[in-house]
């Protein structure tokens, strides 16, 4: 089809022939007088202006021949979808804008998650237009095509069948359960065939310790909103355990204190590292990771010695854990004690202590499971071991990369040399790309089709929401040719789905429940019960205490942790994840070595001291407060050398560091050997303050104050709004005062409003060296805070952006009036007038608004996700692209507002209460958030700012801000 040329401007040959015109044609005859140089040299600086302005690169488009009639440019389609990333699962919802998926979103139909969703889940569609994602197959790394791939493939593969040589497939966990068909159907047709699952943060402890407990290898579903008390060891069950956007909802409904609800969850976290839980939890006790099965066997014996059962010999723990016992004791069959710790005989703990309380009846269910994290260890081990004897004689690998996240990558790569047909399937360059003979490039999700199963009997659906942007291919289509068969992935889903699950729809016809399945995304079905949980083996405990660690305080214990924002590495080339810090040490583009303040002292290190550990890595430390004594943490993920420009050289890899214990991957490390390097490097903070210091920017009371008094800890809001009166006269609204409540209850900090703010407003990737220099460009920051206690202190999260203030004092000062108020209440921006005099920033007291330091779209300089023609289409065409030498803010998604304005006006209707949403508040998994009018007083804004522990943010100064935050409420009652 033929481009059609678009432009807007004169065609610049013809300006410059009319210039020349009015010069005149005897131009070079022109008598040297004052008059003529004048008109000469102004007639060529109009000219230098206009041919300037007018010879604009030339923009290409191809018109449509039969435009579907569902696209009407600039109106968004929405496609139901799941994330699945081999360890984090959500149904999700695609916002596609002409043909391009901008926005992803949690799916309301969904029982498992909800509208909510994560900082990871947010930032995958960035993954989709990464520059650094594997175009074309290979072969020894040379271009192929895909018939010739297909046909050397099928004979390699049935040379070594014919031979009886094993082939084997690994793969992280699948939980598309037509796909475990398809992989099972591939694998019959072999002589010798092996699948194994490898999960690169593992938690095969829990199935093992399940397995000996209850004769059921599976990861239980954790129950948190009927529970009353929950201990968590070593476990970031709001952060980055199992599957936090199903946990966090139920959570926070046990925290929240709105509606007339007096009894709050009680929450004690036992700790090395301070973690985004612990953050939250209302007790924290820090401890070593040796000391951990020493206070679960303590805990296990005051339980037992209370309903008179079998007590083991044990060392006494440092603490007193009588009154945490009796609280778990009161909340009988209400409780959760749950670890982080991948060791079979810590998981064989703690299933006794909840076996006594009744939590299996309770809050922790094994019939309907978890199915993710289903990789074995032990099964891991036994390949890579096989491959280095030559036992391999085929491995297909498909989305693992563990040449760079295996304990001994040496060892798999000597072992991958030995096998003489080697098959990998990644989306996306990383460290084991080019390491085997076929490199076959498979679609990203978004690209795909798939099924999952995330619980027994709740299904959901993938679909392409756009075409393959790249010559890439689907695994299962590729494991369909090569087992000879023509059907495509594709129909053999849908067939599948015809057989397994329409009999459950009941009447109607086939294409109909297909065509609503992936309408809603989402299919629950009752399935029919598999083998039920045994009863708890009492003997499962014996052996425990025969191997229980004793704690040195000569050995530093290293702790390895997922990431918050990059999860286990394989998010490490998206921008948007790599400069997300972390939420509680507000660090970003590498990982750090967390060491106490206690340590750092005797240590003589401060942050961004040079420290050697062991013989192994040299990293940057961070001086962070709650920080178990003898402990250092270090975040997973990082230090990648083939994975993409944004990953390579950021951090250091430690997973070289783990180990395998009793068949289990061990993420922690010892050694006696932690020493300063002499050298000193800035870290990249984004708060760079621990304290308010002095200021009352987060409220808080005790859960017995808020009892006695709902002004508990808020007692100065209502001196504060009888105090002031202003010179201004009260702001005009024409029917819409648009207001947000924010409860800091439910506010978690886990930052994923900073992504979907970023995802929805265009924001820009500004590197770490800008960082460094405080330019961060996100119009969102969660601050967080100490209190005063540096060796366990206590933590609190506020997330603060532009106001919105009827009395905005940055308006008063702007000298072009680029920033003004509406009649709606909002704080408006006009990037156009801006001239850049930061007036407005300076005399903002939140300190919310970003300048445009340099033109972060369009520069090489930049290029993190907006300088490529490819990295353009994730922008939203509804938000402008901001130019260098311009203040940007959050508008409280403007464009949300006039887009939900405009349907109820063409629908001849009023807008229903909480149906416009601005993006930090539709993709909190906490429900923290609240937007509406605050000038109706039935809406649920309006409700909450009428809540006795409603206050602003500095609100001494009188700027009314349209933002009201919920005074937070620590439960009190007596745990140590």
């Amino acid at each position: 089809m033929k481009k059609r040329k678009i432009s807007t401007l004169p065609d610049a040959e013809n300006v410059e022939h009319d210039l020349l015109k009015l010069i005149g044609e005897d131009f070079p005859k022109l008598h040297s007088s004052r008059r003529n140089f004048l008109k000469v040299f102004g007639y060529s600086l109009a000219s230098a202006a206009l041919l300037s302005a007018c010879r604009k690169p030339l923009r290409m488009a191809v018109p449509y021949v039969n435009q579907p009639p569902e696209l009407i440019p600039r109106k968004p389609l929405y496609y139901a979808s799941t994330y699945f990333d081999g360890h984090e699962y959500c149904s999700i919802l695609v916002k596609n804008m002409d043909g391009r998926p901008i926005k992803i979103e949690g799916n309301p139909l969904s029982n498992f998650n909800g509208e909510g969703n994560s900082a990871r889940i947010q930032a995958s569609v960035l993954s989709l237009y990464d520059d650094s994602r594997l175009k074309y197959p290979t072969i020894n790394g040379k271009k192929a095509e895909w018939g010739t791939i297909d046909e050397e493939v099928e004979k390699d593969l049935e040379n070594v069948n014919n031979e009886g040589g094993e082939i084997v497939l690994l793969t992280p966990t699948i939980i598309s359960p037509t796909t475990r068909k398809l992989i099972n159907s591939f694998g019959a047709g072999m002589s010798k065939f092996r699948w194994v699952e490898y999960d690169t943060i593992s938690y095969s402890a829990i199935l093992e310790a399940n397995e000996l407990c209850f004769d059921k290898a599976v990861i239980p579903d954790y129950n948190f909103a009927q529970a009353k008390v929950v201990v968590g060891i070593n476990c970031d069950f709001l952060g980055t355990w199992l599957a936090p956007v199903h946990f966090i909802p139920g959570y926070i409904e046990r925290r929240k204190l709105n509606d007339g609800r007096k009894d709050m969850l009680l929450h004690i976290q036992v700790e090395s590292s301070l973690t985004l839980t612990g953050s939250n939890a209302d007790k924290r006790i820090k401890i070593k990771p040796s000391e951990e099965k020493t206070f679960l066997l303590n805990l296990y014996n005051n339980i037992a010695e209370a309903i008179g059962m079998t007590v083991y010999s044990t060392e006494k723990f440092r603490e007193d854990l009588s009154v945490l016992t009796r609280k778990l004791l009161e909340a009988k069959g209400r409780s959760i004690v749950v670890s982080g710790t991948n060791d079979r005989e810590i998981q064989v703990i703690v299933n006794s202590i909840n076996s006594m309380l009744g939590n299996y009846s309770g809050c922790i269910d094994l019939e309907n499971q978890l199915n993710i994290s289903s990789g074995r260890d032990s099964e891991m081990q036994a390949l890579v071991n096989d491959m280095y004897r030559g036992n391999i004689k085929a491995l297909i690998m498909c989305d693992v990369n563990p040449v760079y996240d295996y304990s001994d990558p040496g060892l798999f790569i000597a072992g991958l040399e030995k096998v003489p047909v080697t098959i990998n399937m990644a989306v996306k360059q990383n460290e084991s790309v080019g390491k085997a003979k076929y490199e076959c490039p498979v679609n990203h999700f978004l690209e795909s089709w798939n099924d999952a199963e995330i619980m027994p009997g709740s299904l959901s659906l993938s679909q392409p929401c756009i075409n393959p942007l790249f010559n890439t291919r689907s695994f299962q289509d590729s494991l369909l040719r090569w087992s000879g068969k023509t059907t495509s992935w594709q129909q053999l889903l849908s067939s599948s789905w015809e057989k397994e699950y329409f009999p459950f729809s009941g009447s109607g016809q086939f294409r109909d429940f297909w065509n609503k399945s992936l309408s809603n995304g989402v299919f629950n079905y009752k399935q029919t019960r598999g083998k039920p949980a045994s009863l708890f083996n009492s003997k499962a405990l014996d052996d425990v205490q025969k191997s229980e660690t004793k704690s040195d305080k000569r050995i530093f214990e290293i702790v390895f942790a997922e990431s918050i924002s990059i999860g286990n590495g394989i998010h490490s080339n998206n921008p948007w994840l790599m400069e997300l810090p972390d939420p509680v040490s507000r660090q970003t583009w590498e990982n750090v070595a967390g060491i106490s303040p206690t340590d750092a002292v005797s240590m003589g290190v401060v942050t961004g001291d040079m420290i050697k550990i062991g013989q192994e890595i040299t990293i940057p430390a961070l001086v962070q407060p709650g920080q178990a004594e003898g402990t250092i943490s270090i975040s997973l993920g990082y230090g990648h050398e083939n994975s993409g420009p944004v990953s390579n050289g950021n951090g250091v890899n430690v997973f070289p560091l783990t180990t395998y214990n009793n068949g289990n991957r061990s993420y922690v490390y010892s050694t006696d050997e932690i020493k300063k390097t002499g050298q000193n490097r800035q870290v990249a903070l984004v708060q760079t303050h621990d304290s308010m210091e002095g200021r009352p920017l987060i409220r808080e009371a005790t859960l017995t104050d808020w009892r006695n008094n709902p002004e508990a800890g808020n007692e100065s809001h209502s001196e504060f709004e009888k105090m002031h009166k202003s010179l201004y006269p009260d702001a005009p609204f024409d029917g819409f005062h648009w207001a947000m409540a924010i409860d800091l209850n439910a506010c978690i900090g886990c930052n994923t409003c900073v992504i979907a703010c970023q995802a929805e407003n265009n924001s820009p990737t500004v590197g770490k060296n800008e960082v460094l220099k405080n330019r961060i460009m996100q119009w969102i920051k969660v601050h967080r805070y100490y209190s005063d206690d540096n060796s366990n202190p206590k933590v609190y999260f506020q997330p603060v952006f532009c106001q919105h203030c009827d009395d905005a004092p940055c308006e008063n000062v702007c000298p072009v009036s680029a920033t003004n108020h509406s009649n709606e209440g909002l704080n408006q921006m006009a990037y156009n007038r801006c001239v850049g005099t930061k007036y407005c920033m300076n005399n903002c007291p939140y300190k919310v608004r970003r300048f445009n330091w340099f033109r972060y779209t369009s520069n090489e300089k930049f290029n993190y996700n907006s300088a490529s023609d490819l990295g353009k289409m994730v922008l939203n065409p509804d938000v402008t692209v901001r130019e260098r030498g311009v203040v940007e803010k959050c508008s409280f998604c403007v464009q949300r507002i006039q887009a939900k304005k405009l349907e109820a006006k063409l629908e001849g209707r009023v807008l229903n209460d909480l149906e416009i949403k601005p993006a930090c508040m539709q993709a909190c998994p906490a429900g923290a958030i609240v937007f509406g009018n605050i000038k109706d007083t039935g809406s649920r804004v309006s409700q909450l700012f009428s809540d006795p522990r409603r206050y602003h943010l500095l609100e001494e100064l009188h700027t009314l801000p349209s933002v009201g935050f919920l005074t937070k409420i620590r439960n009190d009652e007596e745990i140590s």
